[in-house]
């Protein structure tokens, strides 16, 4: 059985700044090692290599430029400015710019100390030209760790704008009312007594595989549906009064004790399942894992931080290595419903307990004191605000300080 500590681990977390520290940690021992074998000829060298990385791909934003400017300057740019839009767009921007005027400079006050009677700037023109002919045929693309790192950087991905979609245009609206729905539904069903405390949120199922089904009764036979929670009604994009709803379902446990909970799957999920099986989309299996455990991790940290749904809500992810265990999905809701109950209930201890402690100590405190005025004071809980106690006699003036001891007493 997956625990919670497994779940965890299976959500992605953002990529650091490792690669960076490595890159720097590595060409800063390069440049002393360069450093200690030949000064005289380092800074030479190292213009004409910054020459060689910048004048690549500045040949190859030229080569994009062409085509931007041609076939795509209405459409996509709404004929912007260059200098602000298009160049940036074709890697031409200020850093790339700057590197090669630094390496120029560099260059320049370097005299010329690289030998070989100018056969290094034919191998700066030959590799820059090859490059951008690399480049353009997708020989030096960038890998699928930096694609990756780009689009959940820039927040691209399929799973972010799902996650924003289903924040916005659902949870952030019924979130407020499931509350006053729960209590109503509790009201209407009194005869219901096995509705925790912590049944009182949407237990959001999340499976890896994407794989949804349209009644929760069909995955595993021990969760039954019991009813719905009342309509709420919401004006939304000229739709007067459209109906959001949740369903409350009993879930039993190895005992056949029934734990009632609002439960339902995350709906997109379902785009993403589709996406994966139509071949156009361009969207494996492995590529749709990746976008789920996104989509989880986006999700939570877009509910985190909202206070329409703070409290309100239980992100559950289901792995779906459970092909053995018909219960897989009953077992997984009654885990995180006693999570909540022990995170909830022993934080926070009972009213009575406090109480009683208070009692207790008060009783202690009272046998060796006498009472005050013959008034029995009862102890108040923690739990409760303390009671006012007015008193019904007039204010009385301040005493004056006296004088009691006789500094000259036994002198005549």
């Amino acid at each position: 059985m997956q625990s919670l500590r497994d779940q965890d681990a299976l959500i992605p977390q953002p990529r650091g700044t490792l690669p960076k520290m490595n890159a720097a940690a590595l060409a800063t021992s390069t440049i002393g090692i360069i450093l200690f074998l030949s000064p005289e000829r380092f800074f030479g060298w190292a213009a004409m290599a910054m020459l060689i990385l910048t004048f690549g791909p500045l040949l190859h934003g030229l080569c994009l430029l062409a085509e931007e400017m041609l076939y795509h300057w209405n459409a996509r740019y709404r004929s912007q400015g260059l200098l602000s839009h298009v160049l940036p767009a074709c890697g031409l921007g200020g850093k790339t710019l700057f590197t090669a005027a630094l390496a120029g400079l560099l260059l320049y006050l370097a005299g010329d100390p690289l030998p070989l009677d100018g056969q290094c700037w034919k191998l700066l023109f030959l590799t820059s030209v090859l490059y951008a002919l690399f480049k353009s045929l997708g020989v030096l693309g960038p890998s699928e760790v930096e694609v990756s790192d780009i689009c959940e950087g820039r927040k691209m991905n399929v799973a972010h704008g799902l996650a924003w979609s289903f924040y916005l245009g659902y949870l952030q609206l019924v979130m407020p009312h499931l509350e006053n729905s729960i209590a109503a539904f509790r009201a209407c069903h009194q005869a219901s007594s096995s509705w925790g405390r912590s049944s009182r949120k949407l237990f959001i199922l999340i499976p890896l595989n994407a794989n949804i089904s349209p009644k929760l009764e069909d995955e595993d036979n021990n969760i039954v549906f019991y009813d719905n929670l009342p309509n709420t009604e919401i004006d939304r994009a000229g739709v007067r009064g459209r109906v959001y709803k949740h369903s409350v379902y009993r879930v039993k446990d190895e005992h056949g004790k029934a734990h009632e909970c609002v439960l339902e799957y995350a709906t997109p999920l379902l785009t993403l399942y589709k996406m994966s099986r139509e071949s156009s989309a361009g969207f494996g299996e492995r590529e749709r894992r990746q976008q789920v455990l996104l989509f989880y991790r986006t999700l939570q940290d877009i509910l985190e931080h909202s206070l329409e749904c703070r409290n309100q809500y239980k992100l559950i992810l289901l792995n779906d290595e459970h092909e053995d265990d018909p219960h897989f999905l009953s077992k997984a809701i009654l885990r995180h419903l006693q999570q909540q109950e022990k995170e909830e209930f022993c934080l926070t201890p009972p009213p009575h307990q406090e109480m009683m402690h208070l009692f207790t100590s008060s009783a202690s405190s009272q046998s060796n004191a006498p009472p005050m005025g013959g008034d029995l004071h009862h102890p108040v809980p923690m739990s409760r605000e303390p009671p006012l106690m007015f008193s019904l006699e007039k204010p009385q003036p301040l005493k004056v300080p006296v004088e009691n001891t006789d500094h000259y007493h036994g002198l005549t």
